[in-house]
């Protein structure tokens, strides 16, 4: 069974909603879920994140940008467009597997990254 590290949602999101009902359906477990209502993430607070992962994937609508931070060094500006929405806040689904940050929802996104 594939195991996720960190789960970041909202409830009563519906990208939110899509990331759950995929998780549930591939038989993902995920071991710490943070409810973004509750934990709000900063902008410090995402950037921190981001810079413990090796690869960030981020969709925004139907477009996905894979960041290889091992290559790559975006500057703060940058992977803080990527991470925040609107409110400044760290955006919701947010997931970590090892390395591997994937913010967004794209279905195959996440068959490449669990599996």
């Amino acid at each position: 069974m594939t195991k996720i590290d960190w789960s970041y949602h909202r409830p009563g999101c519906t990208t939110c909603g899509k990331t759950q009902a995929y998780l549930s359906e591939a038989g993902i477990e995920v071991t710490e879920e943070v409810n973004a209502k509750k934990t709000v993430l900063k902008r410090k607070q995402a950037l921190d994140l981001a810079r413990q992962a090796s690869e960030i994937y981020v969709t925004k609508g139907k477009r996905t940008v894979h960041v290889d931070l091992k290559r790559e060094a975006p500057d703060d500006a940058t992977l803080a467009s990527l991470l925040l929405g609107p409110t400044g806040n760290l955006r919701a689904p947010t997931l970590r597997k090892g390395k591997t940050l994937v913010v967004g929802f794209d279905e195959s996104t996440y068959e490449q990254v669990f599996g």
